[in-house]
């Protein structure tokens, strides 16, 4: 080969090698990423704070987005969420994780082994991994009871406790849909959290606090206890997501990655870098403080979390090195504590966030009264859920026996921000009630064996199978209740005890289905006390054979024909004991009542006293409504009481 031939051939082997290199040359190395910083005074501190929003329930139920079933509706999985974490986290001892739902990480954390659970704890106590909120969910705070709301978040809080050592800081209710002065006050500053931080407020507060850079304050939940009730609340500004620019890392997601690589095509270093300052910058404009967070991260994302964790090393090792901005792995902790150490005066905010609305003529109100079989249920629940605990702890908590473990765990998800609201898909809804009826049958005998030691031996911590047994009647509200239908002859008596889990006094009328018209009540004392005898009309014993079937899948073979009722009064935390039996009524102290009804019960009853009119049939259901200003009339063919 000639000179010429070989210098050719060096000419075009050079030329190949700038093919090789679109990024500008030089050859692909190991780049060890810099994100130790820390918060630098005198710069723009943005404090990369990376989460998800899990939801337990919504478009699939709890247990399905855990284990990510059903993905035909929404593409989910916590379980690999927490798997993936773990992983990543020990890769770079910067990066930092906040979690929130602790109905998921407790399903997580029994499944791990013992080696797991102890590198868990690590990543705990170096703050690698920090719980936030606590809770079992993000509960609602419009359709919810405070109390309710204390007992969900007391049960996450107790498990942190226990197995970590570590009380929750700070209070995260981002997407709950608007806010109330009790989560500010009760749950917040009463909790002991030392910041607040949501998003949904509306629209048109937002962009006032924008303009006035009011959007973190401090909110004052009680104005009767003042400054003690107060709170550092933050409001982001646009939503819990990432911000503008494209910084979704997801392995299906379509934000351009920041590719650092010179022998690869694409290389974006610069482009990505002024992405994120430009963010920086936008939200600087509308934030006191030269404090800012970026939240990296939304609903269920983490799926495999080093996708995320490898683009936020490069974005914050390169803006770094750019040099407009700080930026900073870091939690809501790590950020409070740098709002606080500024010593900025907060603009103070009372009252509550509601109502909601996103956008003109959008307000998220219609959620106040949405399946509201299912917000009454919850709320019995609730009751019994407290009475329960009470008999529970009076006789001794059981370690083989029946709990109310079930039945707080069930309540606890049912105040998630997408149950007891009624926000969710149908058959999520079911499985609320679901689990609910579980935990419910498990503390009714609980608290059957309870009362049976209580009205036996007082309180007696080893009593556990008392000869006493009590049957509780929750179907009372449709005229159902076995015990009260047995043959009182012979010399039997129905015993009925009343439990009062109030801290006052109860006084109240009870009203009982008997079969007998020679029903006499006595006290414990075995005083005869007033009573009365009221006739059960047809058509309530019609509804309750056919809701008894419904529930039960039986017809009951016999109907009471009366209601008894008698005064009964209970101290607070007490029972009282009352007998009824066949007897000799006192006519003093005891009388009959008789149903008037206008013409014969086979008629149809109408009612209505406007231009509306309904129709009853002898049985109770609906069978007809008219409209008088139309004139319109319309027979309901179904036995049912909804209007179509």
């Amino acid at each position: 080969m000639g000179p010429v031939r070989l210098a050719l051939l060096l000419l075009l082997l050079a030329a190949a090698a700038v093919v090789l290199g679109p990024g500008g040359g030089g050859e692909a190395v190991y780049i060890p990423y810099n994100t130790s910083a820390g918060v630098v005074n005198g710069k723009l501190n943005v404090h990369v704070v990376p989460h998800t929003h899990d939801d337990v329930g919504w478009l699939k139920t709890v247990d399905q987005y855990y284990v990510g079933s059903n993905n035909s509706i929404q593409n989910a999985c916590v379980q690999n969420v927490l798997d993936s974490l773990v992983p990543a986290l020990l890769k770079d001892e910067n990066r930092k994780f906040i979690y929130v739902e602790q109905a998921f990480f407790q399903r997580w954390w029994r499944q791990q082994s013992d080696m797991i659970k102890d590198t868990v704890k690590g990543l705990v106590s170096s703050g690698r991994l920090e719980f936030i909120n606590g809770g079992m969910c993000m509960h609602d705070e419009a359709t919810v009871h405070y109390i309710d709301m204390i007992d969900q978040t007391t049960l996450g809080h107790r498990f942190i406790k226990e197995e970590f050592g570590q009380i929750p800081r700070i209070g995260w209710q981002i997407d709950p849909f608007g806010h109330s002065a009790v989560q500010a006050y009760l749950l917040g500053a009463e909790v002991g959290f030392d910041a607040l931080y949501f998003f949904r407020i509306d629209y048109q507060d937002r962009d006032t606090r924008n303009g006035t850079k009011e959007l973190e304050v401090v909110w004052r939940g009680s104005k009767t206890f003042g400054s003690s009730a107060d709170i550092f609340a933050g409001i982001f500004p646009k939503n819990y997501e990432p911000p503008p620019g494209e910084f979704y890392f997801e392995v299906d997601d379509t934000s351009p990655v920041v590719q650092d690589d010179p022998l690869l095509f694409d290389y974006n270093v610069e482009q990505r870098v002024n992405d994120f300052v430009a963010a920086a910058l936008a939200q600087a404009n509308v934030t006191r403080t030269n404090h800012i967070m970026f939240t990296m991260g939304t609903d269920f994302k983490y799926q495999y979390a080093e996708s995320w964790f490898r683009q936020m090393d490069k974005l914050i090792h390169y803006v770094n090195k750019d040099g407009r901005v700080n930026a900073l792995y870091s939690t809501p902790s790590i950020y409070t504590d740098a709002k606080f150490s500024t010593n900025e005066p907060w603009p103070l905010k009372t009252n509550d966030f509601f109502p909601y609305a996103d956008n003109p003529n959008a307000y998220w109100t219609g959620y106040f009264t949405s399946r509201p079989a299912l917000k009454r249920y919850v709320r019995m629940m609730s009751g019994y859920y407290l009475a329960a605990r009470q008999l529970e702890f009076f006789i001794g908590r059981s370690k083989s026996g029946s709990t109310t473990d079930s039945l707080g765990d069930a309540l606890a998800l049912a105040q998630h921000h997408d149950a007891v609201t009624g926000t969710e898909k149908q058959h999520v809804a079911n499985d609320y009630a679901k689990r609910l009826s579980i935990g419910y049958k498990k503390a009714e005998e609980l608290v059957s064996t309870s009362l049976g030691c209580l009205s036996e031996s007082g309180s007696n911590s080893r009593c556990s199978s008392p000869t006493t047994k009590f049957v509780q009647c929750p179907l009372l509200n449709i005229t159902y209740c076995p015990p009260s239908e047995m043959n009182l002859s012979q010399g039997k008596s129905l015993v009925v005890l009343v439990y009062n889990s109030l801290g006052w006094k109860r006084e109240d009328v009870l009203r009982i289905p008997v079969m007998s018209d020679s029903i006499v009540v006595h006290d414990s004392e075995g005083r005869e006390i007033e009573s009365q005898l009221l006739p059960i009309a047809n058509a309530s014993s019609h509804l309750r054979d056919r809701h008894v079937k419904a529930y039960l899948g039986t017809s009951p073979a016999a109907s009471p024909k009366f209601w008894v009722a008698f005064p009964a009064s209970v101290a607070p935390l007490g029972f009282s004991t009352y007998f009824i039996s066949i007897g000799k009524r006192s006519a003093s102290i005891s009388s009959t009542s008789t149903l008037n009804s206008q013409g014969s019960e086979s008629r149809n009853l109408q009612v209505g006293q406007g231009r509306l009119k309904l129709q009853y049939d002898a049985a109770g259901a609906l069978s007809q409504y008219s409209d008088s200003k139309t004139q319109r009339s319309k027979q309901i063919l179904s036995r049912s009481t909804s209007i179509t």
